[in-house]
């Protein structure tokens, strides 16, 4: 006796024309809504954006309005005074040149850094490697500004003597001044600490997503390894390494609490850097804001305006350069 088993098999979805327009209107709702959601987040920043500026911008009129000494070129900070006095030329000149020395400290490190973990380290040595830098780029700026204050500004004072004794003829490092290391060349040298994990991160992340293929090649071609790094993955991460090296110089230009800790300011502007003194936009007005009145606020947001500007310049620099070299963006790496 036979049985007769009768299999099931799953009914096809179904179709037709209404099935078909309902699916594109869900669809193209779903795009309209996306659209529109991109659409004004972007103009939403924008007028964000737009309203600091003139907030600034208002604000700054009121304050230079005022002023007896020109803003730009001025070395005294004297808001409160009869008449007042203050200009930005001391923090401009403290702010550039100790994130000059940051960048050159920390971008030549990260990249070393960056390589190693990517392309050099085993996978048991880079991934705890890559872990450590991941926690030094979330360690609070404060954190930072006291260790500099208790560790390095102490133990930097012989290498200002060092460098004062062979290389004090150069002004640059030429040291008048006893004391401990309380300097824009120290500050710096935080700032360049504290920089380092956000280049390196970016950097190694570009770094792991070069062609595979192109190295594989080169090394068939008998080139060894540094020479598949500058062929192959440095062209490549080219606009990866600018891109970090923009977000690194943001942090170095508007950091605030290290470099006040660590910064003995005065309103003097001199090119011997291990000499104390100096100053930086946001260090003056984190010292500044609190005991200021009415119109010292003022002044101290038209100071803001410079920085302002300046980290708008310093992006739109960058992302000028990457356009501008097509080589950069790695699609002919």
């Amino acid at each position: 006796m036979d049985i007769a088993t009768e299999t099931t098999s799953p009914s096809p979805p179904p179709t037709g024309p209404g099935t078909t327009l309902a699916s594109k209107g869900s669809s193209h709702a779903g795009d309209r809504v996306f659209i529109g959601l991109s659409r004004g987040s972007g103009i939403t920043l924008l007028v964000i954006m737009a309203a600091i500026a003139a907030f600034l911008t208002y604000r700054t009129g009121l304050a230079v309005s005022k002023d007896e000494a020109n803003f730009l070129t001025t070395s005294e900070w004297n808001p409160a005074g009869d008449p007042p006095v203050f200009g930005i030329a001391v923090l401009l000149f403290g702010t550039v040149v100790s994130s000059v020395i940051a960048m050159a400290i920390a971008v030549p490190v990260a990249i070393g850094i960056a390589l190693f973990i990517s392309h050099y380290a085993p996978r048991r040595l880079a991934t705890p490697l890559a872990y450590v830098v991941d926690l030094l780029a979330a360690v609070p700026s404060i954190i930072y500004g006291l260790w500099g204050a208790v560790f390095l500004v102490p133990y930097l004072d012989g290498l200002n003597k060092w460098l004062d004794a062979y290389l004090g003829w150069t002004y640059v490092f030429d040291k008048t001044s006893d004391g401990v290391a309380r300097n824009l060349f120290t500050v710096g040298i935080l700032l360049a600490i504290m920089i380092l994990p956000i280049v390196t991160n970016v950097t190694r992340e570009v770094f792991l997503q070069s062609p595979k293929m192109h190295e594989e090649a080169a090394l068939a071609l008998g080139a060894t390894r540094w020479e598949v790094m500058r062929m192959s993955v440095l062209p490549f991460g080219r606009s990866g390494i600018i891109s970090a090296s923009m977000l690194g110089l943001g942090r170095a230009l508007g950091e605030t609490m290290a470099v006040a800790v660590v910064l003995s300011p005065s309103f003097i502007i001199s090119g011997r850097l291990l000499d104390p003194g100096g100053g930086t936009f946001a260090q003056n007005i984190a010292a500044k804001f609190n005991e200021a009145d009415e119109f010292g606020r003022d002044a101290l947001i038209a100071s803001g305006l410079v920085l302002f500007v300046i980290t708008l310049l310093v992006n739109g620099a960058a992302r000028w350069i990457i356009g501008r070299r097509k080589e950069y963006s790695g699609a002919n790496a």
